[in-house]
């Protein structure tokens, strides 16, 4: 039989196979010639210290063949002629996972999805940098696979009570992605290659009998009773199904309106909101890692942190080793911002979001208060300040890291990834008070435990704010369906169920097996989901 062991080596060392296995054979007290050799199931590294270590856990083969690494398979079946269908609304990982949760059961899902694949969406992307144009439809959010294809692909979540993460993961490496997901404690795919795994999905899941409809924006609602039958889309065509999962992200403010407007319940959801912080990444990682060059065989190196201000929570979100700045607006007039990076995270610069917690009672107007889209309101309107600060073509308003800390303009600024350009702004000017004196109070606070972060080469650009979603749409905690309207699912980040690609994706399998059982489909359904 394998057995599981823990070792502790230097980063070389974890890279080199003879190495390991002359620890293993020493752990074990057996000679080298009996390790037939090893997988490797979890791999982490501790910076604490002064000297960075790799914990590895193995399993090993003594006196035994090696196997191969066990992955699941998975059992999906022809629905080109099911007699059921479910309308999915929108193509992010929720609505993926989703369709493939119900392929597996013999249903036939349909997706509908505003924006391009992900080859056609490129185009667009090249547009907003390039020239400072977007696309409402086609954009970092909108688009097959949803805004994690295109803004770095993490795969790692603290969400581990809300469905199967090995699942997902290994979905993901059955269609095409690295392997070292499966062991990586912070697992990513990269941008570069993330766009492949979503077109493999998307051959699938037609390839069994599913649909997929691009540029299909839905813009009404058709309910008899209450119970919704039919989406129509602004492009004309129809979709009736015998349930409709909802799906479609944190940033659709038309769908959102649309409920709205159809008297369908939804509520004001707290979400966050701040800046981008840049710095180059050698800073980063001889701040991380404790030295003056990293070691080759270390990844660029990542931080996370997460401060009280006043009751207030200021963190940092989607963390970028090596990434790129890039801009995330949807729709003309607005400017957000958002990081990615590529497999190898080998950009120069290391950037994340650093966010401030805004709820209903941080707005100046009380009468706000029953209004479910009053933040999706005031987060609209933060972006349309910072986009006129930036004085168009999503150029972004930015300050230097201490400049602003200390509340003075900066009169130039350092070298930033940000294709369409910085210009030097008071961010004073962008963003509400209570956000800016929650931010310097935040980086007041990391400069004393990380001392060579507070810097004036760290630059500020305005405005992260698309953390999540600032409505949510509820749902009953055990059938999944709106309270309101009985073949409607709320689904994934846009409904306030999910944080990332993860969680979204856990979140598109438990209503896709809400929609079995309830048609008495047998599956296992996970622990009941908390919104986020």
């Amino acid at each position: 039989m394998p057995q599981i062991i823990q070792v502790r080596v230097q980063p070389a060392e974890a890279e080199a196979d003879l190495v390991l296995k002359q620890l293993i054979s020493q752990q074990k007290g057996v000679p080298l010639s009996s390790i037939q050799g090893f997988i490797l199931l979890k791999k982490s590294i501790d910076a604490r210290g002064k000297t960075p270590w790799v914990n590895l856990t193995l399993q090993v083969f003594i006196n035994e063949p090696v196997e191969k690494r066990l992955l699941r398979s998975f059992s999906f079946q022809d629905v080109s002629k099911a007699s059921k269908r479910v309308i999915i609304i929108g193509a992010g990982p929720a609505g993926l996972f989703a369709a493939l949760q119900l392929i597996e059961g013999g249903i036939k899902p349909i997706i509908l999805e505003r924006g391009k694949d992900v080859r056609a969406r490129r185009r667009d992307l090249a547009a907003m940098n390039r020239e400072g144009i977007v696309n409402p439809d086609s954009n970092y959010c909108f688009g097959e696979g949803g805004a994690g294809t295109y803004s770095d692909g993490k795969l790692y979540t603290r969400s581990q009570k809300r469905g199967d993460v090995t699942r997902i993961l290994e979905l993901f490496v059955h269609f095409g992605a690295n392997q070292n997901i499966l062991y990586e404690s912070h697992p990513h795919i990269g941008t570069n290659k993330l766009p492949h795994v979503i077109t493999r999905m998307r051959e699938a899941i037609l390839g069994f009998g599913g649909e997929i409809h691009f540029e299909q924006c839905i813009n009404e609602l058709k309910i008899s009773g209450e119970k919704l039958t039919t989406v129509c889309t602004k492009q004309g065509a129809s979709f009736s199904g015998d349930a409709f999962i909802l799906a479609t992200g944190h940033s659709a403010r038309d769908i959102f309106e649309l409920l709205y407007r159809n008297k369908i319940i939804i509520e004001a959801k707290p979400f966050a909101l701040g800046v981008r912080v840049e710095h180059p990444q050698q800073l980063i990682d001889n701040t991380q890692y404790h030295c003056k060059i990293r070691d080759p065989f270390l990844p660029p190196a990542a931080y996370s942190w997460v401060e009280q201000v006043n009751g207030k929570g200021v963190f940092s979100f989607c963390m970028c080793p090596g990434g790129i700045i890039a801009p995330a607006s949807t729709a003309p007039g607005e400017l957000v911002v958002n990081g990615w990076s590529p497999s190898k995270r080998n950009n120069p610069f290391a950037n994340s979001g650093i966010v401030v917690s805004v709820e209903l009672a941080d707005l100046k107007s009380k009468n706000k208060s029953t209004d479910p889209l009053a933040l999706l309101q005031f987060q609209q309107e933060v972006e349309q300040t910072a986009f006129k600060a930036g004085g168009g073509n999503l150029q972004a308003p930015a300050q230097r890291l201490v400049d602003f800390c200390e509340n003075r303009s900066s009169t130039n600024l350092p070298p930033c990834s940000y294709v369409p350009g910085i210009v030097p702004t008071n961010l004073k000017d962008v963003l509400p008070a209570f956000i800016q004196d929650r931010l310097r109070l935040g980086f007041k606070q990391v400069a004393k435990k990380m001392r060579t972060y507070y810097t004036n080469e760290a630059v500020l650009v305005a405005t992260e704010s698309r953390t999540s979603s600032p409505v949510r749409i509820p749902r009953d905690p055990k059938t999944l369906q709106h309270p309101q309207i009985s073949s409607l699912y709320p689904c994934g980040e846009g409904a306030g169920y999910a944080g990332g690609i993860v969680s979204a994706a856990m979140d598109g399998e438990r209503v896709a097996k809400a929609i079995l059982q309830q048609w008495g489909i047998a599956t296992t359904l996970p622990p009941t989901a908390p919104s986020v």
